[in-house]
């Protein structure tokens, strides 16, 4: 496993930014296209007629979830020794955040299951007649889709964190580090949004302008992971 054995090495950045992409083409597929194909906002019963009829792509999204996660773990570990030089502290603090956000994630999935066996009458739930098992499974699924509410809380603490190690380190550009910074409090807005005041306009707008910046930068710190690596230390350079 040499790839893995020095954090400052390209070898090292190439994996890295490999799994971070592998995480861009999962999660977009498991958490944007999936629910946005098989969700109908406000009808619970439809949402889960969708399912049954298209419980391949549901499967599909599960896997994709899956393979998100595991990477994230990697690339959290491998992004926590890449900046420790950098601050210890900070670079810490930045993991555990990414550590959390994917422990939400896990446990949404709970809910997940929970929504799908009431839907498909698994579960014996005798008192309960079938629209009143839809509308508790929609229930479920609401729940298991606020648990975004949350982990972009998570999300957004360690994209400030990361953008400042990247910015402060010196071997990659300052830009990605500003962009991360800035754009990472889009998924906070995002929450805030969703959450108490979904009717607000203006800050629907500013949060997407924010989430595509954070998204380029992300985008941009993975390909320059893979393409480039990090750049010779500068001699006069000094841990912060």
């Amino acid at each position: 496993m040499h790839p893995f054995q020095d954090p400052s090495s390209r070898a090292y950045a190439r994996v890295t930014g490999a799994l971070y992409l592998v995480i861009a083409v999962a999660g977009g597929f498991s958490i944007l296209y999936v629910p946005g194909a098989l969700n109908v906002a406000g009808d619970p019963a439809a949402t889960f007629a969708n399912i049954a009829d298209r419980r391949g792509l549901l499967h599909a999204g599960l896997l994709g979830d899956v393979v998100m996660m595991t990477a994230e773990v990697l690339v959290t570990a491998m992004l926590y020794h890449m900046f420790r030089p950098v601050n210890a502290t900070l670079s810490l603090a930045a993991a555990y955040a990414r550590l959390m956000m994917v422990a939400v994630m896990a446990a949404m999935l709970f809910f997940h299951a929970a929504s799908l066996a009431l839907a498909d009458g698994t579960v014996p739930l005798q008192s309960f007649d079938a629209a009143q098992r839809i509308e508790l499974a929609g229930l479920m699924r609401h729940v298991h889709d606020a648990g975004v509410w949350i982990w972009q809380l998570f999300f957004c603490l360690h994209l400030i964190l990361l953008g400042t190690l990247v910015a402060r380190s010196g071997l990659y550009p300052r830009i990605i580090g500003a962009g991360l910074i800035v754009g990472g409090t889009g998924y906070l807005l995002d929450s805030v949004q969703m959450f108490a005041f979904p009717e607000a306009t203006v800050l629907a707008a500013v949060k997407v302008a924010l989430l595509i910046v954070v998204t380029l930068a992300e985008l941009g710190f993975a390909l320059w992971l893979l393409t480039y690596g990090p750049r010779a230390p500068r001699r006069h350079a000094v841990a912060v």
